[in-house]
């Protein structure tokens, strides 16, 4: 990309690699990541920007495989400017780019319960945008609305209902870039919630490779299928499962593998490209689809292009 870009108080930087920005490890460069000093710059920027230039918003690429052959957008990640917490009652307003795990504890320390946060890897943006959620409890549940920076500069409030929060998924104008969060917590007893977060810590650390290269959950979780195949039987499969079942858990493809601990966290186990990652995820997608005729959903992430050789 060489368009001329708007002036900005804070970092643009052209021809930026995003590998070492996300947990994968792998990707190629954005055209531009631009970090906002503030808002005003962040709006004032999208507004300048010629339209026909996309824009990507990015967290800490817990839940995003970058393409090797890179991005061409202007990637926009949010800053220290974007992370304050504060508390009026039992609402929370939270900036874009919070920790989930840090609005969980500091939540927790008002007597607030946002504890399904602590283990959910990622910002409060990415949360709002894919819904996520964990123990039974989703961004949803607690959202009343989002702050939004439109792609053509313009700053506006979204109502929760707006985004059709689903299971995994929300609603967004194209380019658009969340910026605040208003969250309504219900109260609890501070010991209580902290010590529910250590438990859940201890689970999570037990069951999923917490120390690997990943990107949390690969698939979704396939809804609407029972796990014996009898009429009435509304269990959902959990994607681990039929990945299991048809034989892909431990699968590699170059420096990629289906983790050994945990078959629904694709991890690069070192030297894997994101061609390889990619790779390795569609080929468990066609073989559990051959082997049960179910069709997984990716819930990474993948964003960019190949490399012009893969």
């Amino acid at each position: 990309m060489t368009a001329d870009l708007p002036e900005v108080r804070g970092t643009l930087t052209q021809d930026r690699p995003l590998a070492d920005l996300t947990w994968m490890r792998v990707g190629g460069a954005a055209d531009w990541l631009f970090q906002p000093a503030d808002l005003d710059d962040l709006a004032q920027f999208m507004a300048a920007l010629d339209p026909a230039i996309p824009v990507f918003p990015m967290g800490v690429g817990s839940n995003l495989i970058v393409r090797d052959g890179g991005v061409r957008a202007v990637v926009v990640r949010l800053g220290r400017g974007f992370n304050g917490i504060t508390f009026d009652g039992t609402l929370v307003r939270v900036g874009a780019a919070a920790l989930d795990a840090h609005v969980a504890r500091t939540a927790a320390a008002q007597g607030l319960d946002l504890s399904f946060l602590r283990t959910i890897p990622g910002t409060i943006g990415g949360a709002v945008r894919m819904n996520a959620g964990c123990y039974g409890s989703y961004t949803g549940d607690v959202l009343v609305d989002v702050t939004v920076v439109l792609r053509d500069g313009t700053i506006t409030t979204m109502d929760a209902n707006a985004l059709k929060l689903a299971y995994r998924q929300s609603t967004l104008p194209d380019g658009a870039v969340i910026v605040q969060a208003l969250l309504k917590a219900p109260a609890g007893v501070r010991e209580t919630l902290e010590q529910r977060m250590a438990d859940q810590l201890a689970k999570r650390d037990e069951t999923q490779p917490t120390k690997d290269r990943t990107a949390g959950s690969t698939f979704r979780n396939p809804a609407g299928f029972s796990s014996t195949g009898r009429a009435g039987d509304t269990h959902d499969l959990k994607a681990w499962k039929v990945i299991d079942d048809a034989g892909m858990r431990g699968a590699t493809r170059g420096g990629a593998v289906m983790n050994m601990k945990h078959s629904n966290f694709l991890t690069n186990a070192g030297g894997a490209t994101a061609a390889d990652l990619e790779g390795l995820g569609e080929e468990v997608r066609k073989k559990v689809y051959d082997s049960i005729g179910i069709t997984l959903v990716w819930e990474i992430m993948r964003v960019g292009e190949p490399n012009a050789d893969t």
